[in-house]
């Protein structure tokens, strides 16, 4: 018998339009398998995703930068079909924070966790989250928020090249403008041609210390805070393998104990008086020691599937225990457990690990997305490597828009930190963003 109170579905909620989204399917699989009506509110035209014989359901999903008030529409539309109180599980960050402003709308139609108005967006907010940390005594990556080409210039040249370029609120970044969320900068003349762009990304631009990648230095940390604030379920991770390469998404990842890790989750956590599942990606200073905390994401990280226990837990799961007032089961870690992304590590699939694994789209129980997988990825490589050969060359490089400053011509007053609190740290405190 399930745990799960199957009377009461789940709806899905993912805005942005990413086909090969592999939390998707494993937020849809694991309430599907407990029994729980799964209704998922995408675009999964092009995606495995809609192979899975655990979706009920599929329904339209807001245009990407759909306003509140379209998103409230779809998302009671959705509603009236399903003509009960459903558990809503954003899955991206643009989901994430709508919802957070619009749960007094959504309830009772909707049950969702009870966390100060407007804390979703704060924590994904790359400048709020720097301003947070340091208000807290987190360590961070000092984040500079320049005002001009000049100022950008002059952060790159503080902060040494290479630097971290992010756009503060990256789910606004439209489709199609060619623009990434996270880049490495390794000129000055480049912080200045990003800046140029900030209106069309939709948020300031960012410039952050870089830290080096190497081994053992990238984790995460997959968490539910319940009612009472508790974390249950998740745990922390190290990133094996990433794509790309040192700053990328987690191609392989492994369940490993790290007792200061899930201390200094629980503290942020519990200061912010953050409720529901959440994602937070860190990066160790190998010279300190320190734990950097890169972002907070304030919904089910891609591989939370990873950190499902012996009794079948995970924090979607205890997301919809918590909910609904049933009881969530003792923790059962699972440590050494990996989670392996095939089409980003297909060799890894292979074989099977001594403590355990499982795969992002192979499941022998359901077999449908697995195999769409390969015909879909390769079609998208190709369309990907065609649209590269076809692109018009680049254009010659943009004359200089100011002088590029040496660093002995900078003061501390060139650039302002992100946020009114989030004062100059020092070099150890230094990381960098994946």
């Amino acid at each position: 018998m399930s745990l799960l109170d199957s009377r009461v579905p789940a709806v899905l909620l993912r805005i942005d339009r990413n086909p090969f989204h592999h939390g998707t399917l494993g937020a849809v699989r694991s309430l599907g398998r407990a029994g729980v009506d799964v209704h998922l509110v995408a675009d999964s035209r092009r995606s495995p995703v809609r192979r899975s014989r655990f979706v009920r359901e599929m329904h339209p999903p807001p245009a990407p930068g759909a306003s509140p008030r379209d998103i409230a529409a779809v998302l009671h539309r959705v509603a009236a079909r399903i003509s009960r109180p459903a558990v809503l599980i954003p899955l991206d960050d643009a989901s994430a924070v709508a919802v957070g402003h619009l749960r007094e709308e959504l309830v009772p139609a909707y049950l969702l966790p009870r966390q100060p108005g407007g804390l979703a967006e704060r924590v994904a907010d790359k400048a709020e989250l720097a301003a947070l940390c340091a208000r807290m005594d987190i360590a961070h990556p000092l984040t500079l928020v320049p005002d001009s080409p000049a100022q950008a210039a002059a952060a790159a040249w503080r902060l040494g090249m290479p630097v971290v370029a992010k756009w503060s609120r990256p789910w606004r970044v439209p489709p199609g403008t060619g623009l990434r969320s996270t880049v490495l900068v390794r000129s000055a003349q480049q912080a200045q041609t990003l800046y140029l762009r900030a209106a069309e990304a939709g948020s300031p631009l960012l410039l952050q210390a870089y830290l080096p990648p190497g081994p053992d230095r990238d984790w995460f940390f997959h968490g539910y805070a319940d009612r009472s604030g508790a974390l249950r379920a998740g745990g922390p991770g190290r990133k094996l393998r990433a794509r790309p390469h040192g700053a990328g998404l987690t191609a392989v990842g492994q369940w490993t104990p790290n007792p200061p890790l899930r201390a200094l989750a629980e503290r942020l956590t519990g200061e912010l008086g953050y409720r529901g599942i959440f994602d937070l990606d860190f990066r160790r200073d190998g010279t300190t020691g320190h734990y950097h905390l890169l972002d907070f994401n304030p919904r089910p990280g891609a591989q939370f599937r990873l950190f499902t226990d012996a009794s079948g837990l995970d924090v979607v799961r205890a997301l919809h225990l918590d909910l609904t007032h049933r009881p969530l089961p003792d923790p059962a870690p699972r440590p050494g457990r990996t989670f392996v992304v095939e089409n980003y590590a297909p060799l890894t699939a292979v074989g099977a690990p001594p403590g355990g694994r499982e795969l992002a789209w192979h499941a022998y129980d359901d077999l449908g997305p697995g195999l769409a997988l390969w015909s879909m990825w390769s079609r998208h490589v190709a369309a990907r490597l065609l649209d590269r050969a076809q692109a018009p060359q680049p254009a010659a490089p943009l004359p200089r828009l100011v002088r590029q400053p040496e660093p002995r011509d900078l003061t501390a007053d060139d650039v302002r930190p992100a946020g009114d609190d989030a004062v100059t740290l020092t070099d150890d405190e230094k990381a960098s963003s994946c």
